[in-house]
């Protein structure tokens, strides 16, 4: 019962998101709610939305000075020089810029932090993207596929971090053989750009085009940039940030307050004009907290009533005992549609180690689940419950269910391609 409630639920969100009877923020909380009253759950929705409150909170609040510390940088222009540099090196040619954004999004998922990522990625391409007028969509699919990938495979990305410390793994292990699935299924996205992006120049106005192309060359496309002092510092703040990021010196949230409140001094001195910049950037900020929040909301009450579980040993259950050597394929595959739904949390420690103690009755390595399990979080970077997504809606000012639309008949491929190379490579086996 609560497994059939659990994926109709999931089913029901969808509908509504994609075919915008709903908006993603009254979604993704009516749906549960309904679900657990259905379920006879209905007399402890306060503690179980509570507890997912708690869960998402310190994200809600990280987004937010991360949404603040970035929207200054972007109103003082520190990420225009690369920006004019990438286009310089594109020569304005739509194919050149999609694989761009395709090798940018892929480097910086390398800090593991997603919404730093898309804030980059977004800084660097989103202005000539609307300049060009190709669909930013583009640009939001590749930079969720690369967050996926990488972040969601290297062991200090978070995800995979999660698996390593339930399942108790070395991380060196886990990491080696997933290299090679990793470096394939990048070739595979930025060959996915490079489709996109010659299907992206047939539709553009050659005209336009060429005398865009023709102001790059010139240099009347860009405006003169003053590095002054202020832009140095701004530059080193930011790396200093990123640094201090992957080596995990303190809380994230913690970091970007810290970095904001030095920015926004150094920036703007009079206080007036710090309120005013805060009034602006909230518009940006407040929309991706309270989607948190109500996504912490669909990730409180689907845990905690049991219908994740539920969900999660009704699809196990369908493996006959005698393919029992076939888990960590059917891990992985599993791993793409809770992956979309489930909050990292919520799968990495409630899922997957109920995964890895069946491998095991068949001496299968919990590295490999683990492994497949990794695989999901392309997937899982373009689901309700991933936080920086919100980040990445807003900045390119879509809807989820646009977004959607477009970024699973890429992302899916993918991912399947991901679960082949990773059988070919030996990461995960069926033997």
């Amino acid at each position: 019962m609560l497994a059939v409630l659990g994926f109709a639920t999931l089913g029901s969100f969808m509908l509504l998101v994609m075919r915008k009877y709903l908006s993603a923020f009254t979604a993704i909380m009516l749906t549960p709610i309904v679900a657990a009253v259905m379920a006879g759950k209905g007399t402890k929705l306060g503690d179980m939305i509570t507890n997912g409150l708690d869960t998402v909170a310190p994200t809600a609040a990280l987004l937010l000075f991360a949404v603040l510390y970035f929207g200054l940088m972007m109103e003082v222009k520190l990420f225009e020089p690369v920006c004019q540099a990438i286009v310089r090196a594109s020569k304005g040619d739509p194919v050149r810029i999609v694989v761009g954004t395709a090798v940018l999004s892929l480097c910086v998922a390398l800090d593991g932090d997603g919404t730093t990522s898309y804030m980059i990625v977004c800084s660097a391409f989103l202005p000539i993207y609307r300049r060009l007028g190709i669909n930013p969509l583009i640009l939001a699919t590749l930079a969720a596929m690369a967050l996926g990938t990488i972040s969601g495979t290297t062991p200090w990305g978070g995800a995979a971090t999660r698996g390593i410390s339930v399942l108790h793994l070395d991380a060196s292990e886990y990491f080696v053989h997933m290299i090679g699935p990793m470096a394939l299924t990048s070739l595979a996205i930025v060959s996915v750009a490079y489709w996109l992006g010659v299907r992206e120049r047939s539709k553009l106005d050659p005209e336009k085009l060429n005398a865009y192309q023709l102001e790059i060359a010139s240099g009347e496309a860009f405006e003169p940039v003053k590095a002054d002092w202020r832009m140095w510092f701004n530059a080193a703040l930011t790396v200093l940030l990123m640094v201090l990021l992957i080596l995990e010196v303190a809380d994230l949230l913690v970091l970007f307050m810290v970095a904001f409140v030095i920015a926004l001094l150094v920036n703007i001195r009079a206080i007036g004009d710090q309120q005013d910049l805060i009034k602006r950037q909230a518009s940006n900020a407040v929309p991706v907290m309270i989607l948190v929040l109500a996504a912490g909301v669909f990730t409180g009450i689907m845990t905690d009533s049991g219908m994740i579980k539920a969900m999660a040993d009704a699809a196990l259950s369908i493996v006959p005992d005698g393919w029992g050597n076939v888990i960590p394929l059917f891990t992985a595959i599993l791993a793409l549609p809770l992956g979309f739904f489930m909050s990292n949390d919520g799968y990495w420690f409630g899922v997957v180690p109920v995964l890895a103690e069946s491998a095991a009755h068949y001496g299968i390595d919990a590295n490999e689940i683990a492994r497949a399990g990794a695989i999901g979080q392309i997937l899982h970077m373009m689901g309700p419950t991933s936080a920086p997504l919100w980040v990445l809606i807003g900045l390119v000012r879509t809807e989820l269910g646009d977004f959607q639309k477009h970024a699973l008949r890429w992302g899916v491929p993918v991912s399947l391609a991901y679960i082949a190379f990773a059988l070919l490579t030996g990461a995960i086996g069926i033997a």
